[in-house]
């Protein structure tokens, strides 16, 4: 039930933050993302490194690659496999980052990406699972920063 009443919560956070401020903050990514944080809290793969590592280092890459070789089909499939790679090499390994990049990739995105939705986006997610997560006395978030 938690995981409901949190996951709900923060991703309404996601779209309250987007109308006041005009940007649009909500991805795909994010849904599965919600499932990391606010169901399995204390998986590596939640933990606020991976989190943050796995999106910022897959939206970049999503850039690199749509301003260096654009949207097509070799680079739809290299966004996904060169961040699952780039990930796995910084310890940051965070499944919904593929998505990420794979978004990216597919929306033809510019550098803003990185920042709006992306960056703002997971702090968000990462404030609402470190509140929601710590409110309860069955959970602690994170397991571990680094």
């Amino acid at each position: 039930m938690w995981s409901f009443v949190s996951s709900t919560i923060a991703i309404w956070s996601i779209l309250l933050i987007t109308n006041l401020s005009g940007h649009s903050l909500l991805i795909g990514s994010f849904g599965a993302t919600a499932v990391l944080l606010f169901a399995v809290p204390d998986a590596p793969l939640s933990q606020p490194r991976n989190l943050i590592g796995g999106h910022l280092l897959s939206a970049t890459i999503a850039v690199i690659l749509v301003q260096t070789i654009g949207t097509n089909f070799f680079t739809l499939g290299l966004s996904v496999g060169l961040s699952i790679f780039v990930m796995y090499l910084t310890h940051t390994l965070h499944p919904p980052g593929g998505a990420t990049a794979l978004i990216g990739v597919i929306g033809g995105v510019g550098v803003e990406f990185i920042f709006f939705p992306v960056m703002v986006g997971v702090i968000l997610l990462l404030l609402n699972a470190l509140v929601v997560n710590n409110l309860v006395h069955h959970r602690k978030y994170p397991v571990a920063w680094f």
